[in-house]
């Protein structure tokens, strides 16, 4: 099977209700999965928005029938303890009739900060993240009661009573080799944001292989491209600063500072824009190439979603089907 092709319910950029119906839209259209970011901030204040994800997506399960849905990550260490995470996860696996991928990942500051408990250093973070994704594994077995005493976390006595029959499948970021190695290890998903083929590699030289890889890209889909170029400047300047650093900005002020000197021919030229779909299969080739196995696209504009909707069941779907054969 070739690449697939995903749409991302982006809940920086609408409300609740809109991105049911955007993702309901998404299943009519055609597209073979969705994911979801998890913020409690948007990175932008022009964004506008930051629902719930897991209230959101219980609602996309029951709107919908057949698309896959995926959290596009959740952090399980600071505004969620692993044993919620799971909890809500087997919930949500059940509600979907099990069509549900837990991705996880290490968290950003922007939305973590919200509990006061600090933002430790990364490697401390990836410790968290290691025993969070331990917990939440042994919960997922269902045997007995999970306890565990660990460096950050403590579990006393709990049992998911409400297990799927599907076991949720887990998904892990990964933005260099160790963590894609770990995700070969310990997950069933490889998550990342970059068409890195070592990730690919090192997650498939850890058991990974054959097992899918989902990566996103952002596009800013519209029939005017200097209009598209600009909406892209000022909803996503700051998609080019990089993971490691938006990791460790405290809120929108930060991201707004940060990427303050990023200009609208940058964006262009690192987001394709207008209505060209070569230009869109193009940059995912660079993902296909890399090994990916799905691609998760993210339209910018939360009001821009009916009209990406149809572009893509006329014109960019059956040129995906040609170009990846999924």
């Amino acid at each position: 099977m070739g690449m697939q092709l995903g749409y991302t319910m982006m809940t920086e950029q609408a409300g609740p209700k809109d991105l049911v119906g955007h993702v309901v839209g998404a299943e009519e259209v055609g597209f073979d999965f969705a994911v979801s970011s998890d913020h409690y901030f948007p990175w932008l204040d022009e964004m506008g928005h930051s629902p719930n994800a897991w209230v959101t997506l219980g609602a996309a399960a029951q709107a919908t029938s057949r698309i896959p849905l995926m959290t596009y990550v959740t952090c399980p260490i600071f505004r969620y303890h692993p044993v919620v995470v799971a909890q809500q996860a087997a919930t949500l696996q059940i509600l979907s009739g099990g069509r549900f991928t837990l991705g996880l990942g290490a968290g950003e500051n922007l939305n973590e900060h919200v509990v006061g408990a600090g933002w430790p250093p990364a490697d401390v973070r990836h410790e968290m993240i290691m025993e969070a994704l331990q917990i939440i594994r042994d919960l997922f077995d269902g045997e007995g009661h999970t306890n565990f005493r660990g460096e950050h976390f403590d579990v006393e006595s709990a049992k998911l009573w409400d297990l799927p029959d599907t076991r949720v499948p887990i998904g892990f970021a990964a933005g260099g080799k160790q963590a894609a190695t770990i995700a070969g290890e310990l997950a069933d998903v490889l998550v990342a944001t970059d068409p890195l083929s070592e990730l690919v590699e090192a997650f498939e030289a850890a058991g990974g292989a054959g097992k899918p890889k989902v990566a996103q890209m952002p596009i800013s889909y519209g029939t005017d491209k200097a209009a598209a170029v600009t909406r892209a400047h000022s909803l996503f300047r700051w998609f080019g600063l990089g993971w490691k650093v938006n990791a460790e900005l405290p809120g929108p002020s930060a991201f707004d500072a940060a990427s303050s000197f990023v200009r609208e021919e940058d964006v262009e030229g690192s987001i394709p824009c207008g209505d060209d779909v070569e230009a869109v299969i193009e940059s995912a080739k660079e993902y296909a190439d890399a090994g990916f196995t799905h691609l998760a696209l993210v339209q910018i504009g939360g009001d821009q979603q009916q009209p990406y909707l149809e572009w893509t069941r006329d014109r960019l779907l059956p040129a995906w089907r040609e170009a990846f054969g999924s």
